[in-house]
């Protein structure tokens, strides 16, 4: 015979306390194990959003990141010249020359310094980028001293907001206008006249090179192309493959220390849970010998008290996904590994992270209730008769 489930949630409800105190203690340590990974998701999210899928890169081979890049204006001219370069309805070439340099800001809130990127960008930059809008203000002139921000960068540092003047490079600049991205990671930017900050910072040779292909089947014969011309040592990714790499370093760091607090956290947790199932085992040692004399057999005291702390590990799987949940009204910010640069970014929570989340309750829910489950499947009917 079978112990119906109700037996186990009964008894769950008549120990109110200890179910309670378990379950807050399951409910913490899944709160901070969705919490990394929602951090996690977040941050890829925001860095791969930022990357558009038809649009290419291209950077110094070996560079790694925009910052540390550098494309002289001939070799950038034979990356425009290229067929597989989409052109606009006025024939001109949907490609964008850029330049990327960090600048030190404050912070509003915390008076500390922060790096933060200017992009210098043609006057495609912003058509290549449909993500981008401007929300206040209005766009910079070409060959001024004129830069738009970032929402997060707008709002987060000082100088930054609009109307407000900034000064790098031995030059004051004024913010004409606010963008929207989207969340994406061109929120944690300023943008102005490439050939103004160029000059502004003393720079030969653009940081990268963006373009729209006029198909995006051709992207490998144009990485054939230029990757088979030993004048150019360039590098070529779609733009959302490098952001992707981007976030690579920051993501497995975030993972790591993630994972490392989880397991300290969830061998706490499975230990209280245990605890619990054991005292549970205890003081109904009675109730297990009464069962075993109407024929209910060991597996089946096995199978409900292992329901039982299932079901309590299940209970604070969910209470602390949704603690978990509120953490995405928060938008948090922090120095990207890559590009050593502020890049705000929110939480992120989906459908993988919730199952990942109660899987991982359950886990220890199962794993802090198979020992004392056992104990009481093995108790014998007059052993278990006479203790009472």
């Amino acid at each position: 015979m079978k112990i119906p489930l109700t037996y186990s949630l009964r008894n769950l409800r008549t120990r109110k306390l200890t179910t309670a105190l378990t379950a807050g203690g399951m409910a913490l340590v899944v709160f901070v194990f969705a919490a990394v990974l929602m951090l996690d998701e977040g941050l890829r999210k925001t860095l791969i959003d930022t990357g558009s899928a038809d649009n290419v890169i291209v950077i110094r081979k070996g560079s790694g990141s925009e910052v540390l890049s550098g494309v002289e204006r001939a070799k950038a001219a034979i990356v425009e010249g290229q067929s597989q370069v989409a052109m606009g309805p006025s024939g001109v070439g949907l490609l964008s020359k850029e330049m990327v340099v960090l600048i030190t800001l404050v912070k509003r809130d915390t008076i500390k310094p922060a790096n933060v990127v200017i992009r210098g960008v043609s006057a495609m930059g912003i058509p290549l980028r449909p993500q981008v809008k401007i929300v206040e203000g209005r766009l910079f002139r070409p060959g001024s001293s004129e830069i738009i921000a970032g929402r997060a960068v707008a709002s987060r540092f000082e100088g930054a907001g609009l109307g407000e003047t900034v000064r790098f490079s031995g030059r004051d600049w004024t913010i004409v206008g606010v963008f929207d991205a989207e969340k994406s990671g061109f929120d944690s930017e300023m943008w102005g006249d490439v050939d103004q900050l160029m000059s502004a910072f003393r720079r030969p040779v653009y940081s990268s090179v963006i373009f729209k292909l006029n198909d995006s089947e051709q992207f490998d014969a144009f990485k054939q192309a230029i990757d088979d011309d030993p004048r150019l040592m360039l590098e070529v990714k779609r733009e959302r493959q490098f952001y992707a790499d981007q976030s690579a370093a920051l993501s497995m760091f975030i993972r790591v220390l993630g994972l490392f607090l989880s397991i300290i956290f969830s061998i706490g947790a499975v230990i209280g849970a245990m605890i619990t199932m054991y005292a549970a085992v205890a003081s109904r040692t009675a109730e297990i010998g009464t069962l075993r004399a109407l024929g209910f057999r060991r597996t089946s005291v096995l199978v409900a008290f292992l329901l039982e702390s299932l079901f309590l590990s299940f209970l604070g799987g969910l209470v602390g996904l949704g603690l978990a949940s509120f953490m995405q009204l928060f938008t948090v910010s922090t120095m990207n590994l890559q590009s050593w640069s502020e890049l705000a970014f929110s939480f992120t929570l989906n459908a993988s992270i919730i199952t990942k989340s109660l899987l991982f309750s359950l886990a220890m829910g199962f794993v802090g209730g198979f020992l004392p489950a056992l104990r009481a499947a093995r108790l014998g009917i007059v052993d278990a008769l006479r203790a009472a």
